[in-house]
């Protein structure tokens, strides 16, 4: 009888659990999935598996690093210990806070460019672009801004990786005692869990500009630019 009764309930939770599932649940991740295949757009033909998938993932790697900025300095979250982060060079009518979203949003927009490189709006002109909708897109036109992005991406985070493992700017001065812990406390300002979350941010872009290349040269490949 006991068992019966804990089969029931079982089941009747069971129950509950599928209607909610298949509810809002269900709505809800239709919608995002929906809207993730519109802000992707239409896969092009001929597109390698690999190609696609790098692509995609070229906006989650900048995707961390501009979390970690917000959530740092626009919303003030502790990563950072006794670190003044100051206005640098900015004008006086710019804040650090909205200058930090706008160029996380900036460096989003442009790695998720990478996905045009698979997909059909990165062979025809979007409706929305003035003067040129509809009409095909050069091959060179994509690869060569594409490419030298990748050269640029590989170089730059290349070299910071280099003068951060030395504990140097890029101005030569040395951070402490140098070394990366030098970096890193120079960064955050400690190497407990902050210097963990700063570095599991910002390594991801290592790879937005070897990915970048692959990219590029797998949509050259298929549009056949160099034939």
């Amino acid at each position: 009888m006991r068992h019966a009764m804990l089969l029931a309930a079982f089941q009747q939770r069971t129950h509950v659990s599928r209607c909610f599932l298949e509810g809002p649940v269900s709505g809800i991740l239709t919608a995002v999935s929906r809207g993730y295949r519109k802000l992707h757009g239409t896969p092009a033909e001929g597109v390698p598996l690999w190609a696609r998938r790098a692509a995609f993932l070229i906006p989650l790697t900048v995707l961390p690093s501009g979390l970690w900025r917000i959530a740092q300095v626009t919303f003030g979250v502790p990563l950072t210990k006794d670190v003044d982060l100051g206005q640098g060079q900015l004008p006086d009518w710019l804040p650090m806070e909205i200058y930090v979203v706008i160029l996380s949003i900036v460096a989003e927009g442009l790695a998720f460019l990478a996905v045009g490189l698979v997909s059909t709006w990165g062979e025809v002109w979007p409706r929305w672009v003035p003067f040129v909708a509809g009409k095909p897109i050069r091959p060179l036109s994509a690869i060569i801004p594409a490419a030298l992005g990748a050269v640029a991406l590989t170089v730059t985070w290349t070299m910071a990786l280099i003068l951060s493992l030395r504990g140097r700017a890029l101005d030569g001065r040395q951070f402490g005692d140098g070394g990366w812990r030098g970096s890193l406390t120079h960064d955050v300002g400690e190497l407990g869990w902050r210097a963990w979350v700063f570095v599991t941010a910002y390594l991801p872009l290592l790879a937005w500009g070897p990915l970048l290349a692959a990219v590029t040269y797998a949509y050259a490949v298929r549009r056949k630019a160099f034939k």
